[in-house]
């Protein structure tokens, strides 16, 4: 059974919004002195959008992210305790996306995929302005446990734009690799797909049979999970202000294999 994602605003230093309805049981509020901030009426519109920004309207829909996780557009922050995958490999490329005044244009990242992975919870924060005002989406996945290991996903797809952490690869690691050449996933037939990261020949590329990243912050330009993800716990909070991911803690144990 899916977990049901929970919704809330998180308490914080600042002004905490009102996110009561202005409707209750056919009743309706009684409205504050004038002057007050009305953080529910910004708040109503925030959520949709910024919903809709993360991509993550239908997913949420649903109650649970069960079938997949796109974040595209504009970068998102990022920490995880621990991030472990199988047939791991990265290339540069370069990935569009919009400037503020709406025109396109494209920046060099770090694109990562991973056949199958295994998270150690995941904080992605969002910032988005809604009428003049700064939001903060965040969303958390996972529990509490830095030993659980306990998000799964398949062919995840990750264009970093910077990250700190402690990376550590087994197998035969093939670095300087032609990013073209780079194999993660199968396709039906059970072949692995051809150049699955799209990436330009003769760019820098690396290969290896897993991966594990420790104690990662960093910033994505996209994030994708088309395959599946799996949390046993979804948390999605909208705050007023600029809001980061609290420091990932230190994982404990191993992973073991997907």
């Amino acid at each position: 059974m899916s977990p049901e994602p929970d919704v809330s605003p998180e308490p914080d230093a600042g002004p905490r919004p009102d996110v009561s309805p202005e409707r209750h049981g056919g009743r309706t509020a009684s409205r504050g002195p004038e002057g007050r901030t009305h953080w529910r009426r910004s708040l109503a519109v925030a959520v949709p959008a910024l919903l809709a920004a993360g991509g993550l309207g239908s997913a949420m829909a649903s109650g649970a992210l069960a079938v997949g996780l796109q974040i595209q557009d504009r970068p998102v922050d990022f920490t995880t305790s621990s991030l472990y995958g199988t047939q791991y490999g990265a290339a540069v490329v370069d990935q569009t996306v919009v400037r503020p005044d709406g025109s396109t244009g494209t920046v060099r990242v770090l694109r990562m995929g991973f056949a199958d992975g295994m998270l150690n919870g995941l904080c992605l924060s969002r910032r988005q302005e809604i009428a003049g005002a700064t939001y903060t989406l965040l969303l958390t996945l996972g529990d509490d446990d830095p030993g659980s290991w306990e998000i799964r996903t398949k062919n995840t797809v990750l264009d970093l734009r910077n990250a700190t952490g402690v990376l550590d690869m087994d197998g035969i690691v093939d670095l300087n690799t032609n990013g073209a050449d780079v194999k993660t996933v199968k396709d039906t037939s059970g072949a692995y797909v051809v150049n699955p990261l799209n990436s330009p020949q003769h760019r820098f590329g690396i290969q290896a049979r897993y991966a594990k990243f420790d104690r990662i912050v960093g910033t994505a330009q996209d994030f994708q999970i088309p395959g599946l993800l799996t949390t046993p716990r979804l948390k999605l909070s909208v705050r007023p202000g600029t809001v980061a991911c609290p420091a990932p803690a230190a994982p404990t144990g191993t992973p073991g294999t997907p």
